[in-house]
């Protein structure tokens, strides 16, 4: 191996039938440092990639051939029973509520993100890593649809709007220091503002990480 390249931060298979977008992420995350085990233009090609090459991330579109309907999320939930290791980022063209939280109920490991996020580049793979450490991703476009659909028996309804701002942010995955510099306050405050939001949501006792899942799951399907 040459002794100047970098070690793979992980290896990643990736399956779009746009063979343009496709060979645009793979350039992009080799780039970055992940190996790019395989390619598919199709969810059946997608489940003997990930069978064969046991990667660490798979990064799927939602709509493959050959209806190009949910066949990505499909696949990703057989992705899910068959090989739980494997993190699977959906990348959708536009926000499908029902979609992403049949896809956010596994609560880890797993990724719902607008295709037009890609062009955001650090955070995209700020989101790849997130995922490959066991984390999840939503896309903040899918967190505000959420949010205007509420229902009236809303178990949200006690939080205040710093509080709502707060778990919204939570629901993207991020850390209390990464809220604290997304509002501008320091990470006491916003570690305040989880104690209470998990206060008023009635969250049984148990480790913080578990309860912020809980809160989180809470969050996507208060709609």
């Amino acid at each position: 191996m040459d002794a100047n390249k970098q070690p793979a931060r992980g290896r990643v298979v990736l399956a779009d039938d746009d063979i343009l977008l496709r060979e645009g992420l793979a350039s992009l995350c080799e780039r970055v440092g992940y190996e790019v085990a395989g390619q598919a233009g199709d969810a059946v090609r997608l489940l003997e990639l990930v069978a064969d090459e046991r990667p660490d991330l798979a990064i799927i579109d939602i709509r493959m051939p050959p209806h190009h309907s949910t066949e990505g999320l499909k696949a990703g939930r057989t992705i899910r029973e068959l090989h739980p290791a494997t993190g699977i980022l959906v990348l959708s063209a536009y926000v499908e509520v029902e979609d992403a939280l049949e896809l956010l109920a596994g609560g880890h490991k797993v990724g719902y993100l607008l295709k037009s996020r890609v062009t955001a580049v650090d955070e995209f793979i700020e989101s790849l890593d997130r995922i490959h450490r066991g984390g999840s991703v939503v896309d903040p476009s899918l967190v505000r649809e959420l949010f205007s659909a509420q229902r009236r028996d809303d178990p949200l309804s006690f939080l205040s709007g710093r509080e709502r701002e707060v778990l919204a942010l939570m629901a993207e995955g991020r850390s209390n220091a990464g809220i604290g510099r997304r509002l501008w306050v320091t990470e006491g405050t916003v570690e305040k503002h989880v104690r209470s939001i998990l206060g008023k949501l009635h969250l049984p006792e148990a480790s913080d990480d578990h309860r912020r899942v809980l809160a989180v799951l809470t969050f996507l399907e208060s709609r």
